[in-house]
């Protein structure tokens, strides 16, 4: 069957929400849920509404089938390879996908990716923009794009060179090596390993405990750490006791130091 004859999902992004925990499941499974413009912009359209939810205290990303995501849809880039029009459309499309990861940097709760399988061009960006990476011991990792005669996009060269420093970046962006699970943990790309069959069970339980901590306290630690290579250090200081005193006049504070007192877990609520 062809990139063209396979039956595409009426819904490329599903999303569900259950006890302030929310998922968002990448839904292309016969393309390895790569992404067409459907996917990107239903993708965005996700990411911007979740951003604006009250009742969302942390996120999973996902994917349907055998993969995380394949990144761009390559049979479509090969179908439109002759277009004269294909550099202008692309820009807007890339920007569609652009708005999807800095929601997700900016959501005022933490973002966890549950990665299984192929994790491959823009799907490594928006595992990065994730706060936390959880990856199965199967799950494999690819830039992919200079296989392909790109650029990277997605974000990779933001991310990357933070994380793992410029060098390796560049070996990993320029070779397009897969990478496995196990070498992604050892450079940071990823926070733990674990078996395939235990990866949601693990995800399940860490998005629990981070629906359970203060959000707003998760939130302003974004919003800093968001801002920690672009600023100098005295205003990283000054805007970090600025979010501290955001922080002691909320609930989750006052419960947080009187259960601290009284040697009690807290019950903290959010807000």
């Amino acid at each position: 069957m062809s990139h063209l004859e396979h039956k595409e999902p009426i819904n490329p992004v599903i999303v569900t929400v259950e006890n302030g925990i929310a998922t968002l499941l990448f839904n292309r499974p016969a393309v390895y849920n790569a992404m067409n413009n459907e996917l990107m912009l239903a993708f965005r359209d996700a990411t911007v509404a979740l951003a604006k939810r009250d009742d969302i205290r942390v996120l999973i990303l996902k994917g349907e089938g055998k993969a995380f995501f394949a990144g761009g849809d390559v049979a479509e880039f090969h179908d439109r390879k002759d277009d004269p029009d294909l550099a202008a459309t692309v820009k807007p499309m890339g920007d569609t996908l652009h708005d999807g990861i800095m929601a997700i940097r900016n959501m005022p709760f933490p973002v966890i990716a549950e990665i299984h399988g192929a994790c491959a061009g823009a799907g490594v960006g928006v595992a990065l923009a994730c706060d936390i990476a959880i990856a199965s011991d199967k799950a494999s990792f690819n830039l992919a794009y200079t296989k392909i005669g790109l650029s990277p996009d997605g974000g990779a060269t933001w991310f990357l060179p933070r994380m793992i420093g410029i060098r390796k970046t560049a070996e990993l962006i320029m070779l397009s090596d897969v990478v496995n699970a196990d070498t992604a943990l050892t450079l940071g790309l990823v926070n733990r390993v674990v078996p395939a069959d235990k990866l949601s069970i693990e995800v399940a339980a860490l998005a629990k405990r981070l629906s359970q901590g203060a959000t707003r306290a998760f939130a302003n630690t974004k919003r800093l750490l968001n801002s920690s290579f672009e600023t100098p250090m005295r205003a990283q200081m000054d805007n970090e006791i600025q979010l501290f005193a955001e922080c002691v006049v909320t609930k989750d504070f006052n419960e947080g130091v009187t259960a601290f007192v009284k040697k009690r877990p807290p019950t903290f609520v959010g807000k």
